[in-house]
């Protein structure tokens, strides 16, 4: 989960071992542009869904936010989908999941970024108006009912960007990897 790879041919199996002979092996440098999301919980039901579409879209992080508005509770299988939805999308690198983070968490998680994006469907600016080809880009997901307007002044006065990603506005589980696939393309990572 940290790079290293290896091709293998299965030499024996039993009821309780697989016995693999390694032919290859080697690693996967992680992409110069890390891309993290700060997710605001979703309902329980699409919480899965919401990390398994982040992962695969090759997120490099991922910190749940208990907002204001969040409607689910609960993130404590997200390491666990990030570790699934890995191997399904054959990614090398599994991104990290921390703990649930709190506004005022996210607030002081800020300024490791280099920029950060805070996704808005009332933003003036589209994401290809404002992104910057940076070492560090956080993306900020709002709940299904939006995110508060104390929040956002909280993240506008930590420098935050207010963003939106078109006309239609996206469920909070799929906004994820819409905003990572067009920062992805806009930095040339796709």
């Amino acid at each position: 989960g940290q790079g290293g790879w290896a091709r293998a041919e299965i030499t024996s199996i039993s009821k309780r071992s697989t016995q693999l002979k390694v032919i290859e092996q080697g690693f996967e440098a992680p992409e110069p542009i890390e891309i993290s999301v700060l997710q605001a919980l979703p309902k329980n039901d699409r919480a899965r869904e919401t990390v398994e579409l982040l992962t695969a879209a090759g997120v490099s992080n991922i910190y749940p936010w208990q907002a204001a508005r969040s409607i689910g509770k609960e993130s404590e299988k997200w390491a666990i989908t990030a570790i699934e939805a890995s191997k399904q999308s054959r990614r090398f690198t599994i991104p990290k999941v921390t703990e649930k983070l709190d506004t005022q968490k996210a607030i002081e998680l800020i300024k490791d970024f280099d920029q950060v994006l805070v996704c808005h469907e009332a933003a003036q600016y589209k994401i290809s108006d404002v992104i910057k080809v940076v070492p560090r880009t956080l993306i900020i997901i709002g709940p299904e009912g939006g995110i508060t307007d104390e929040e956002l002044d909280l993240f506008k006065a930590s420098g935050g960007e207010l963003i939106r990603l078109g006309r239609p506005v996206l469920r909070s589980a799929h906004a994820g990897i819409a905003a990572i696939s067009a920062v992805s393309a806009l930095k040339k990572v796709w």
